[in-house]
């Protein structure tokens, strides 16, 4: 089975490879777009530029495309990606996003490619501890909720960390794994990983209750 993987670099993406690999899948190609608004309706844009770095750590090649990341219209860009690639199906990290999800399906329906998504509808809190205990070195980028304040930015996902998420849901009913969009993540390093990534020089970007983690300098060792 030769898959591309649509890459962010954050866990969940990162995380669908891990799965693809572990059953024997030809993981050829990783396609990362590039959405000039931050408020892409089917893209991450925080350190987005970082894919480069993780391709090359991963060790699969990577394609990549901006787009203006108008709704809908941002589709045909993935769209004209795939249509390029000798590949089976494409796999992605969607685990709740019924927006994102049928509108990866609808592409590869068009291609007549499969669409596979190893982590919808699995339940989250144990996602996100498999992904710690698999050996994935996560930190958290952006926070967008109330309840995670600056000091959640440039957080390693362990499972003290998951344990204030659960606590965190219970008082403010918010998503463990960030699924409503809460936080998001950057992956370092995993067991699928060659090099690891290490963040040399990050600038944070706090907005009354919300903010970023910007990684402007960092390299493969």
């Amino acid at each position: 089975m030769k898959v591309a993987a649509l890459f962010s670099g954050g866990k969940d993406s990162t995380f669908a490879i891990y799965i693809a690999k572990q059953r024997g899948w030809d993981v050829t190609h990783l396609v990362t777009i590039y959405p000039q608004k931050q408020d892409s309706w089917m893209f991450h844009s925080i350190n987005i530029h970082l894919t480069e770095n993780l391709a090359e750590a991963i060790g699969i090649p990577l394609i990549k495309r901006q787009t203006k990341g108008e709704k809908e219209e941002e589709l045909e860009d993935l769209k004209e990606i795939l249509r390029d690639l000798d590949i089976d199906g494409v796999i992605s990290g969607a685990i709740a996003s019924e927006y994102q999800r049928t509108r990866i399906e609808k592409i590869c329906h068009e291609l007549k490619i499969k669409s596979f998504t190893p982590l919808w509808h699995k339940d989250q809190e144990i996602v996100l501890r498999e992904q710690v205990n698999a050996g994935f070195k996560i930190k958290i980028v952006g926070v967008f909720a109330y309840g995670l304040d600056k000091t959640w930015l440039g957080k390693t996902i362990d499972e003290t960390t998951i344990d204030e998420l659960v606590n965190l849901r219970k008082k403010y009913k918010i998503n463990v794994a960030g699924e409503g969009g809460e936080f998001e993540t950057l992956t370092l390093d995993g067991p699928i990983f060659k090099k690891k990534l290490v963040l040399d020089e990050t600038s944070t970007e706090w907005k009354r209750d919300s903010g970023v983690l910007k990684v402007n300098k960092a390299h493969l060792e």
